[in-house]
């Protein structure tokens, strides 16, 4: 059977077998499907930036417009040896199921086909066909154990030049898993909150992800989602009088932004709407609040939303430069994209 177990994944990607021109990675997690497909993508030697070398394609498309994928796999490189084909968010679409065992009956020389999908059951469908086949791998994706996130706690310290105390890395330990790419926008933000020192400690990770005035920051970032910019005041005040950090407000800003950026993504590619795009999102949007995501997602373009992330960047340095005024200085960031929100939200 042409599969590996979960904990098998990360070696085989080392050091994939060159033998193999199917490669499917799919599960529940789509963070870490993303982070495994960009690594294979970038074993292949390929310039993964030349349109020539790499075609990308959405499982939607596939499914469309069938023989697609094996037309695209036919059709001999120009300007290279051999092409990436990258089908993104496939789930159960017959197409590109059936495009996928005519390839495993009728090898190509000059492809490479690499397929991210959700969760698939076993034995129906493209998962089926991929594990049937010699040369084709499956690759399942689940959510990070404790050895997994300590792994990539590690990676992004390695890469900022810094350590933990054991106490901070427990207390980081328990607010990630699920999704490995938000585990490692969480990490992100924490390095990027302690910029300039060596150590990240508790008091850091408490900063960032603390439950002081919770609600009251939660308030204030559903407000200026919605563009209602009075209400973002009166909570961000309220935060921000009752010991809460400024940063918490931004920190869970930059989170929700980062997760809507990514949904809007998907509409944009995949032709999809608002809604359908909220109720597959994972990790789930809490029922409570998917209205409010979906208007976000309609107000908001990837153009729009790069802008608002940049402008908390931004902030977050500045309030680690000048702690004397970071107050002051989050609430100009924040009332800034509360006010566009509410501009965006008249056309």
């Amino acid at each position: 059977m042409a599969q590996k177990k979960a904990y098998e994944v990360d070696g085989w990607l080392a050091r994939p077998d060159p033998r193999i021109s199917i490669v499917l990675l799919y599960g529940p997690d789509r963070g870490l499907v993303s982070e495994r497909a960009k690594a294979f993508a970038g074993k292949t030697g390929l310039p993964l930036d030349d349109p020539f070398s790499v075609v990308r394609l959405e499982g939607s498309e596939v499914d469309r417009d069938e023989g697609r994928l094996l037309d695209e796999a036919r059709t001999v490189p120009m300007f290279s040896d051999r092409r990436l084909l990258w089908v993104r968010n496939a789930s159960g679409q017959k197409a590109l199921a059936d495009d996928v065992k005519a390839l495993t009956a009728e090898p190509v020389r000059d492809a490479i086909i690499l397929i991210e999908a959700g969760d698939l059951k076993k034995g129906v469908g493209l998962r089926a066909v991929v594990e049937g086949a010699d040369n084709a791998m499956a690759l399942p994706c689940y959510a990070d154990e404790a050895r997994d996130i300590d792994t990539v706690i590690d990676d992004e310290l390695r890469k900022a030049g810094m350590s933990m105390t054991l106490e901070a890395r427990q207390a980081l330990r328990r607010n990630l898993g699920g999704d490995r790419l938000a585990s490692r926008g969480e990490i992100e933000k924490l390095v990027l909150y302690a910029h300039g020192q060596k150590e990240i400690g508790l008091e850091e990770v408490r900063a960032m992800s603390g439950d002081v005035s919770g609600v009251s920051y939660d308030d204030a970032v559903d407000a200026l989602l919605e563009g209602k910019v009075g209400d973002f005041d009166t909570a961000f005040t309220r935060h921000c009088q009752g010991g809460g950090q400024p940063f918490q407000v931004l920190s869970s800003a930059m989170r929700q932004l980062q997760q809507i950026q990514v949904m809007r993504g998907q509409m944009e590619t995949g032709g999809r709407n608002a809604a359908s795009v909220v109720a597959a999102a994972r990790p789930p949007v809490f029922f409570s609040r998917r209205k409010l995501v979906e208007k976000t997602l309609e107000r908001w373009n990837s153009e729009a939303l790069g802008r608002a992330l940049t402008r908390l960047h931004q902030a977050v340095l500045q309030t680690r430069r000048r702690p004397d005024l970071s107050v002051a200085l989050a609430r100009q960031a924040l009332l800034g994209i509360a006010v566009e929100s509410a501009r965006l939200g008249q056309r």
